[in-house]
C-alpha cells in the first residue's frame, strides 16, 4: 500500500492514454481483493484505517483511469496542464461555429418534435466524440502535443455535454 504512487503505478500500467480496459478491470479486481477492508477486520484500528484509505485510493484511481475524459485530464495534469482551467476557454473558430449550428439543429428538432432529426444529430455527435477520443490518443501517446490535447479535451467535454442535452431533448419530445 504505497500511497506515493500515481494512479498508473497503482495499477502497474504505463502512463499512456491508450490503456487496455480488460487489464485495468482485472487489476482493479485484484487490488480490491488484496486490500479490501474486510480482510483487515481483525487488525488494529490503524491498519483498518490504512486499508480503507487504500481501498478509497484504488477506487479513485480506477474511476479516473477507466474514463477516457478523466484519464486524459489526469495525464495532462501530470504534465502540469490544467485543461479545464476556467480562464482558458479557447476553442478554434470552426469548432465554435459547428457548436452554434449543432445547438440550432437541436432547438429545431425539439421545436418540430422530430425524433429522426435528434437521432441523426446524436449519431453525428457520437462520431465526433469518437474522433475526439482518437485525436486525444494521438496527441497524448503518439506525437505528444499537450496544449493541443488540452484543447481537444475541452472539445470532447462539449461533445459529451451535448450528448446529454440530446438525451434530455428525447425526453422533452416524448
Amino acid at each position: 500500500m504505497d500511497f506515493s504512487r500515481d494512479y498508473f503505478e497503482v495499477f502497474g500500467l504505463l502512463p499512456v492514454f491508450g490503456i487496455d480496459a480488460e487489464t485495468l478491470n482485472q487489476r482493479y479486481r485484484d487490488l480490491q481483493a488484496e486490500g479490501h477492508p474486510d480482510r483487515y477486520a481483525h487488525a488494529d484500528a490503524a491498519e483498518q484505517r490504512r486499508a480503507l484509505q487504500w481501498s478509497t485510493r484504488v477506487n479513485e484511481a480506477y474511476q479516473t483511469l477507466k474514463s477516457p475524459f478523466e484519464r486524459a485530464r489526469y495525464l495532462l495534469e501530470r504534465q502540469g496542464i490544467n485543461a479545464l482551467d476556467p480562464n482558458n476557454t479557447r476553442m478554434p473558430m470552426d469548432f465554435l461555429m459547428r457548436q452554434m449550428a449543432w445547438r440550432e439543429s437541436l432547438a429545431e428538432a425539439v421545436a418540430a418534435g422530430d425524433i429522426a432529426a435528434l437521432a441523426r444529430l446524436e449519431a453525428m455527435t457520437r462520431a465526433e466524440a469518437d474522433k475526439a477520443i482518437q485525436g486525444l490518443g494521438e496527441l497524448l501517446d503518439v506525437r505528444p502535443d499537450y496544449p493541443a490535447a488540452a484543447e481537444a479535451l475541452r472539445q470532447y467535454r462539449f461533445l459529451e455535454k451535448f450528448l446529454v442535452d440530446i438525451d434530455n431533448a428525447y425526453s422533452e419530445i416524448e
